[in-house]
């Protein structure tokens, strides 16, 4: 009779048990690798030990599975090797085994594990180490995701996955890094993040040969390389290469904006847009410019910013030829070509080119006036204009003339000033 040795911690979960005999009680060991069976009796030594992958005792089948290196990414249904073997069937209960030689053949010690991959999917060719890997697997192919969430109702094909998941309800996290304490719900989450303290990329991209700490960073990446956007909204047929820009996009047809400041209590779609808009409030700036010093709170604007320094103008117009800095101001520039005004005023009906100048107009209509002068209390419709005249208090005057060196604090007064060099004085009047 064989004896098992095995922590009582290792049992992970039971999926059912069948009093009767008649239904196979199946137990997943999560965190031991290998399970040891020592053989008493015949010819062999009493202390020899030989590895198997499972054992059955008395209509009970033991489960060992060995962990994959193989990473998860937030984006994906979870890659864990480690997987409960889920005898449900659609109906989610417990399904007979019909097939008596196959039970019976359960009911035998199976023989050391040689590492040969038996099982093929027929669908793609990939080899599986053992029949419920491949069922797993072909569930890639077939879409099915039989485990569903009682709480939310999202679907999963693995059963450790909706594990992981229910985590986000519990809000429960088991997983702390030791380096500075933040927690995970998932050991392969904090496997993962350890690699942002030891700096370890162990998934090259073939291509560029950039490294990445998950395998699933490693794919999204390569879709730069293909082109391959497999994730398509399904009101307007846009295509992104991750699911989570898939879903900040939807939320310019619903409108939602769950972000909300606790300051001033304005919206936005994205948790980074909220960030960049406390820093108004804070008055944090921590992007700057290494050639003048000047400093912005995105790096985007920096970025845009550095363009007036290396005079780059990467975007021009199919219609003029004129080139300019930004891509949003091309297309602002294109609608003096089409005529379209898509931003129109719910007040009286008046139409605009652009966003910024639809609510500048608003507040025509509310008498807002949102941006005051700290230094004399002023206050003004546009943040332009009271950057305008703060000029008048700090003297700065930031516009010359490259004719004759004369400053300016405004830009349009610079322009009348050089029709005087270019002959044109009339046109000052």
């Amino acid at each position: 009779m064989s004896a098992m040795n095995y922590s009582a911690h290792a049992e992970e979960e039971v999926s059912w048990t069948n009093k009767e005999g008649l239904w196979l009680n199946i137990v997943v060991k999560e965190e031991e690798k290998e399970l040891r069976v020592t053989e008493d009796g015949g010819n062999g030594d009493a202390g020899e030990k030989e590895e198997v992958d499972y054992e059955v005792k008395e209509g009970e089948i033991t489960v060992t599975l060995k962990e994959e290196d193989e990473e998860d990414d937030e984006e994906h249904d979870l890659l864990n090797a480690k997987e409960r073997h889920d005898c449900c069937g659609s109906s989610g209960k417990p399904q007979q085994h019909h097939d008596a030689n196959k039970q019976e053949t359960l009911k035998k010690p199976q023989q050391k594990h040689t590492g040969k991959k038996l099982h093929r999917c027929s669908d793609c060719g990939k080899s599986l180490l053992s029949a419920t890997d491949l069922k797993i697997h072909l569930r890639s192919h077939t879409g099915e995701k039989p485990y569903g969430c009682s709480q939310c109702g999202i679907c999963f094909s693995r059963s450790q996955s909706l594990k992981s998941h229910l985590t986000i309800h519990t809000g429960e996290k088991p997983y702390s890094c030791s380096q500075c304490g933040m927690k995970f719900s998932r050991s392969q989450s904090l496997k993962s993040h350890l690699r942002i303290h030891t700096g370890e990329k162990p998934y090259v991209c073939d291509q560029c040969g950039k490294g990445f700490a998950t395998s699933g960073q490693l794919n999204l990446h390569q879709r730069t390389h293909t082109g391959e956007k497999p994730c398509s909204c399904d009101v307007c047929g846009k295509s992104f290469t991750r699911s989570d820009q898939l879903l900040v996009h939807q939320r310019v047809h619903t409108g939602e904006k769950p972000y909300s400041c606790n300051q001033c209590g304005k919206n936005f779609t994205t948790q980074s847009s909220l960030k960049s808009h406390l820093r108004t409030h804070t008055g944090e700036k921590p992007c700057s410019c290494d050639l003048c010093g000047k400093r912005f709170t995105q790096s985007i604007h920096l970025t845009i910013h550095k363009r007036t320094h290396t005079g780059e103008k990467a975007y021009h117009c199919s219609d003029c030829g004129k080139r300019f800095a930004t891509s949003t101001e091309l297309i602002k520039h294109q609608r003096t070509h089409t005529g379209e005004k898509p931003y129109s005023c719910d007040q009286c009906g008046r139409r605009f080119t652009q966003l910024g100048h639809l609510t500048t107009h608003k507040q025509t209509h509310t008498g807002e006036r949102p941006y005051h002068c700290a230094n004399c209390g002023k206050s003004f419709v546009r943040s332009a204009h009271l950057r305008l005249h703060q000029r008048t208090h700090t003297g700065e005057k930031p516009y010359s003339c490259d004719q004759c060196g004369k400053r300016y604090s405004d830009s349009r007064v610079l322009m009348k000033h050089q029709k005087i060099h270019t002959g044109n004085p009339a046109s000052l009047e």
